[in-house]
């Protein structure tokens, strides 16, 4: 069964979709790939895994890093589940290229190489959007290109994070330094990233 819940970000509404074990999705409403892959019989309800990342996305947009991450379940084939364990390494403030993720996987894998555009489909699908952060993957050229929630909100995102436009090709210069925020406990549910891929 999942649950769901809506979180009003200031980029517009977001559609928060859980497991009992984890988070399974967070679209923006209206963008493209809107709500793929959730269960038809959901229930909104309340659970401990959406507050936490109700908790984590308050966080993210009130200017903050935050330094915990609710447990995430994306559903995807092994292929897109590698690429989006990829993303969650890309540091906050900080992008990367097509290129530069379908080099980590052609290495990964022991392939000369890695079609950048394959990559590209797998980041594109990326169910739970912002807290693995596809946002931050731009073109050869520094450029933004693709993004389900849209290119204008991609862009306020790497503003949120500090980076600015004329610097978004590879490591973005110098990431903005961020104090990591949290109001969890030490036996909280929400203190470490736990991916599965």
């Amino acid at each position: 069964m999942e649950y769901t819940g809506v979180y009003t970000s200031p980029l517009g509404e977001l559609l928060l979709a859980c497991g009992d074990s984890g988070l399974t999705g967070v679209w923006f409403v209206g963008g493209k790939f809107f709500a793929r892959g959730l269960d038809p019989d959901h229930e909104e309800r309340e659970t401990p895994v959406l507050a936490c990342a109700k908790r984590w996305l308050d966080i993210y947009f009130s200017g903050w890093e935050p330094d915990f991450m609710p447990p995430l379940r994306p559903s995807g084939t092994d292929f897109q589940r590698r690429v989006w364990a990829l993303l969650g390494e890309i540091p906050y403030g900080r992008t990367a290229t097509y290129r530069d993720l379908a080099e980590k996987i052609a290495a990964a894998q022991g392939l000369e190489r890695m079609s950048a555009q394959a990559v590209g489909g797998a980041v594109g699908r990326n169910p739970i959007s912002i807290l693995i952060p596809c946002h931050r993957v731009v073109g050869a050229d520094g450029g933004l290109t693709g993004y389900a929630g849209g290119l204008d909100r991609k862009a306020a995102l790497l503003a949120r994070e500090g980076v600015e436009p004329g610097r978004l090709v590879r490591a973005a210069g110098q990431a903005r330094s961020r104090k990591k925020v949290s109001s969890f406990s030490s036996n909280s549910r929400c203190q470490t990233a736990d991916i599965i891929v």
